[in-house]
């Protein structure tokens, strides 16, 4: 018997583009992210240390404009990328979770075009946990290296408004600051780090997580999900369960 084969265009290009961005600039963190946390083992301090953060830095802004467009794109992308696909919301996400779980765990396969109920709460989390990164990286941004767009707040903190310090003011440099202005900032970043740092921790079992589901869901449902990534489409040879929704 012929199984009858089905393409359904599911990921937009814009989808696509934010994803691998995505994947490149969160290794890209982490594998600096790593070094900066391991400077003193590694014997990196001075202007080497400084230079991580930079590189570090601006790696994060690519990310952040990543995110920030992805986040407009669920508003105005296509059915597939809007909000209500891929958050675990509405009437029966709690009864679709319940269902797929148990077919999942009892070897019953299903379909989705778009993302299945455990892959939506995945994703949510993953967001969640993203922009709080974003939000944390910024200001670290900021009390380290100065930079937008909190540098010039915390550059101010630091010489309480002295214009000859500012002036001179370097990331790294510690001569131009104003030493108690300087503390204060440091305990007010304290906490900030903590967050960045045990986000850092959180993202990285949630990408082995992310890489796991994906390789089941591709042997289970037999969806072409990896490859949907690179074409957009998704060939299927049963009917999908989300597809009335699709039409």
């Amino acid at each position: 018997m012929t199984t009858k084969l089905q393409r359904y265009k599911v990921w937009d290009l814009t989808t696509r583009i934010f994803h691998w961005i995505n994947a490149a600039s969160v290794l890209s963190l982490i594998i600096v992210g790593i070094l900066i946390l391991n400077t003193k083992h590694l014997g990196i301090e001075g202007e080497a240390k400084v230079l991580l953060k930079i590189i570090h830095a601006y790696i994060g802004y690519i990310f952040v404009i990543n995110l920030g467009w992805r986040f407009i794109w669920a508003f105005i992308g296509n059915h597939y990328a809007k909000w209500r696909q891929f958050l675990p919301t509405g009437n029966n996400y709690l009864h679709s979770l319940k269902t797929y779980s148990r077919n999942l765990y009892s070897g019953v396969r299903q379909q989705y075009l778009g993302h299945n109920p455990i892959a939506r709460l995945v994703i949510s989390i993953f967001f969640i946990l993203l922009s709080i990164q974003a939000t944390t990286g910024l200001i670290i941004a900021g009390t380290d290296l100065y930079y937008p767009p909190f540098g010039n707040y915390f550059a101010e903190w630091v010489t309480e408004g002295n214009q000859d310090l500012l002036n001179e003011l370097k990331p790294g440099d510690k001569s131009h600051v104003i030493e108690s202005a300087y503390e204060e900032m440091r305990i007010f970043r304290k906490p900030i780090i903590t967050i960045h740092v045990y986000g850092f921790y959180t993202i990285c079992v949630l990408i082995l997580l992310h890489i796991i589901g994906v390789i089941v869901t591709e042997v289970k449902e037999k969806n072409g999900l990896i490859s949907a990534m690179f074409t957009g489409e998704k060939v299927l040879d049963e009917s999908p369960v989300d597809e009335k929704k699709h039409r």
